[in-house]
């Protein structure tokens, strides 16, 4: 690093932008790690639901965000409900468009859903304006597709 400056003040603005940009950079890893986890598990489950999901060893094992001692960390995705389904609704200028049903956990949701149970959702699917994520494919699970 360059020469640092001589006074406190400066010091610790520097210092405050650092913590800030760390900060920044432990959420990312957290994300990202609980991205991998989740792809993961889909993994284990498309290829025989019996085989244990291969796990690789991380960088830099600072134990912060979880880790392999104590699974992941409370963030965004603790507060989401772990099953049952969600609709987004959008409106635009030129009005409104067909209803997304998802799966709680999609990862395509845009916006912010409102929670829907087995029973909601399939009848959310029956609207005329109701359409299942092609991402998540939630007709599927609650045995509405007709495909």
């Amino acid at each position: 690093m360059s020469l640092l400056p001589p006074d406190p003040r400066r010091l610790r603005a520097i210092l405050a932008y650092l913590d800030e940009r760390l900060a920044q950079s432990e959420t990312v890893a957290v994300y990202l790690r609980l991205q991998r986890e989740a792809v993961l598990a889909a993994l284990a489950g498309t290829e025989g639901g019996g085989r244990p999901a291969r796990r690789r060893s991380r960088r830099g094992g600072d134990g912060v965000g979880g880790g392999e001692s104590g699974g992941p960390p409370p963030g965004p995705a603790a507060s989401a409900p772990r099953s049952g389904y969600a609709v987004e609704r959008k409106r635009t200028p030129h009005g409104r468009e067909p209803a997304v049903v998802h799966r709680a956990l999609c990862t395509m949701i845009d916006g912010t859903p409102r929670h829907l149970g087995a029973d909601e959702a399939r009848a959310a699917l029956t609207e005329p304006d109701g359409e299942p994520c092609p991402f998540c494919r939630p007709d599927t699970e609650l045995g509405t597709d007709l495909a």
